[in-house]
């Protein structure tokens, strides 16, 4: 009797672990572990420092831009109010380029070990941390989710490869769990790109605050969004919706693509409205999923990867000028897709060998990436050609 109990109780153990989900938190979240692992890192510094390209480049241009500026001055805000394309501004373009700023002083420290980079850095941190206590207006749940997809990264850097001081990190945590994080882990109903970097901060943020509940959630969320972001045939004949959309008709999900009727692999949610907002979708997508494998599950592998691949090669395509045909978007396309492929490209095309040539090309003619003043930045430079 005792010897079948066990048996039971085994059997029970391993069919709770082969029905834990793959993109549940770790036990142990890894860290710096934000889009950019140690390893990258390590490889990254190595690499400018040896001067050898495209790295040294990318590095040189990080460095003249306005946010390697050891003098800028943080412009904080006790309520952001973003109105639709931040219109109103108030403060929206402070935040987020703070974000970036404290993110780019954070990796000019790796590279540099110059600790004016960490202060600043932390100064950036500080000041907003002391000050804002919410975001309002129609475009809050997307400005707060293109700040706090910045803020984790450089908070990550700082608090695991800094020996200096940061006395305030508690306070900073603090403003991630209390004014970010509400904002962006319930969702967003509106375009996909929207969510996706919604559920970017709120990955990052659970990942730097070890908060396991809102990391499981927050992917749940991630997967079910990408798998109606992006389209692959074996979809059927009409691309997945998001459940609590109500999308339940062929007319209502025509609509909702942008009018757009007949459906490709990597054809997105977004593509007939314009390349730059479908970028912003893209570049989350990756960045979520390169921040998942660094905490131990690779989704790259899954068909997070498969959309990730098919959409950027379906939109390389088309940016890199190639004729629109009549069945999409009435043959007439608005491109723009921004310095999004490196993380993707390296993932897919270096890591695991797919053969990728579009995108390659335009990752290639794009270097060495920059910014889009949102909330990607210096991509070439942390990710480009990176085995780590």
């Amino acid at each position: 009797m005792r010897r079948t109990a066990l048996l039971a109780a085994a059997a029970a153990l391993v069919a709770g672990l082969l029905a834990w989900p793959a993109d549940a938190a770790p036990g142990s979240f890894v860290h710096p572990g934000v889009t950019v692992s140690k390893g990258q890192l390590d490889f990254t510094r190595s690499k400018v420092n040896s001067g050898a390209q495209p790295w040294k480049g990318a590095f040189d241009r990080m460095m003249a831009s306005k946010y390697a500026d050891l003098n800028r001055t943080p412009e904080p805000r006790a309520v952001v109010e973003c109105g639709s394309y931040s219109n109103p501004n108030h403060g929206c373009t402070d935040e987020r380029e703070d974000a970036i700023a404290a993110y780019t002083q954070a990796l000019a420290w790796y590279v540099t070990r110059d600790e004016r980079h960490a202060r600043k850095a932390i100064e950036l941190m500080d000041a907003w941390s002391a000050v804002i206590r919410d975001h309002a207006n129609s475009n809050a749940p997307l400005q707060t989710g293109w700040a706090g997809s910045s803020w984790p990264k450089a908070a990550e850097i700082i608090k695991y490869t800094y020996t200096g001081t940061w006395a305030n990190s508690g306070r900073f945590a603090t403003m991630l769990r209390d004014v970010y994080l509400p904002e962006v882990i319930n969702g967003s109903h509106s375009n996909g790109n929207w969510e996706l970097s919604m559920m970017e901060a709120a990955v990052g943020i659970s990942v730097f605050l070890e908060d396991k509940a809102s990391y499981d959630k927050a992917m749940a969320k991630f997967r079910t969004r990408t798998a109606a972001y992006v389209y692959l045939a074996s979809d059927g004949e009409l691309p997945k919706t998001v459940p609590s959309q109500n999308l339940n008709t062929r007319e209502k999900i025509v609509r909702y693509w942008q009018g757009q009727s007949a459906f490709a692999d990597g054809l997105s949610q977004e593509t007939c409205r314009d390349f730059t907002h479908t970028g912003y979708g893209l570049s989350a997508i990756s960045h979520i999923a390169e921040t998942s494998r660094i905490q131990g599950q690779d989704l790259y592998a899954t068909d997070v990867g498969e959309r990730l691949r098919h959409g950027l090669g379906f939109h390389a395509k088309y940016q890199l000028a190639a004729a629109a045909p009549a069945w999409l978007c009435g043959g007439s396309l608005k491109l723009g897709l921004g310095p999004v492929p490196e993380v993707g490209h390296n993932a897919l095309a270096n890591r695991l060998e797919h053969a990728m040539t579009n995108t390659e090309t335009l990752t290639m003619r794009g270097r060495p990436a920059g910014t889009n003043n949102l909330f990607v930045a210096w991509e070439t430079l942390s990710h480009g050609d990176n085995p780590a």
